[in-house]
């Protein structure tokens, strides 16, 4: 079972496991506000199993240096091609080293950048230079993202979940009701 975790002020966090919100409620960073009808037992206690628990301070946004992966490079150039300028979904986009790999390029920050596929292949394995295309914008490390709230499927919410999760909805508000 999954539960859905709030920031103090009561707004989607993240998603984990049952497991994960029962030791952070005993270890006292979260409070219950709604369970599943399912119970949980030991030897010395039987609790509800956690459906929705809010942390009771707020989440550190500090984080020592942005994860590098092809999510946090479509992040940082705002789900947009880097060439053609188009946004574009998740699986439109692939990351295009700007300097080739045979060229000597590397798989860094500052070589990467997001692409749609049509412009990857008209840049094929050049540099931008050589395609005759230009970038939008140099790729750079980050210090950080935008925080964004988890994604919900509304197919695949909890009932217990919906009051808290509606407002990620527009069309889909009575999906979840």
């Amino acid at each position: 079972m999954r539960v859905l975790v709030l920031t103090p002020s009561y707004v989607p966090h993240k998603v984990v496991s049952w497991e994960r919100a029962v030791i952070m409620y005993f270890a006292g960073k979260v409070e219950i506000v709604d369970s599943y009808a399912e119970e949980l037992r030991s030897p010395s206690i039987t609790m509800q199993m956690p459906a929705v628990v809010r942390l009771k301070r707020t989440p550190s946004a500090m984080k020592r240096s942005v994860k590098f992966s092809r999510v946090n490079v479509f992040t940082r150039d705002g789900f947009r091609c880097q060439y053609c300028g188009s946004p574009k979904a998740l699986a439109e986009l692939n990351y295009d080293h700007v300097v080739p790999r045979h060229l000597g390029g590397r798989t860094t920050w500052e070589n990467i950048v997001s692409s749609c596929y049509p412009c990857n292949s008209r840049k094929a394995n050049r540099t931008p230079e050589q395609a005759g295309m230009k970038l939008r914008q140099k790729p750079y490390a980050p210090k950080t993202l935008p925080v964004a709230p988890p994604r919900f499927d509304p197919r695949d919410v909890p009932p217990v979940w919906a009051e808290w999760v509606r407002s990620f909805f527009k069309d889909d508000a009575a999906a979840v009701a």
